[in-house]
């Protein structure tokens, strides 16, 4: 059987999605900080969040919300399993 790659998708050739860059983000927890402490955190500072292994994460294409996971670890490598699509009224809500 010979394997026919496809040449473009929902008429947009594959060559010119392949250019389009998306930034990948990966949100582990929130935080809220008075203003006055942020700018007196120099570099190597630390912001404490309460957030375990198994816990949710949001996953970001530019900025816009698309999936929820969850952490893994292993061994010395950090990844995320994506469990869910994401809703970005949920999403909203949990900045509240």
């Amino acid at each position: 059987m010979k394997r026919v790659l496809r040449q473009s998708i929902n008429g947009v050739p594959v060559s010119q999605l392949s250019s389009v860059e998306i930034e990948i983000s990966v949100i582990l927890g929130r935080s809220v900080l008075p203003m006055q402490q942020l700018l007196r955190m120099g570099r190597g500072a630390v912001i404490p969040l309460e957030v375990g292994e198994y816990d949710e994460v949001w996953v970001l294409a530019n900025n816009h919300p698309i999936a929820r996971g969850e952490i893994i670890i292993e061994d010395e490598k950090v990844s995320i399993s994506i469990t869910d699509a994401a809703q970005v009224y949920d999403f909203d809500a949990a900045a509240a």
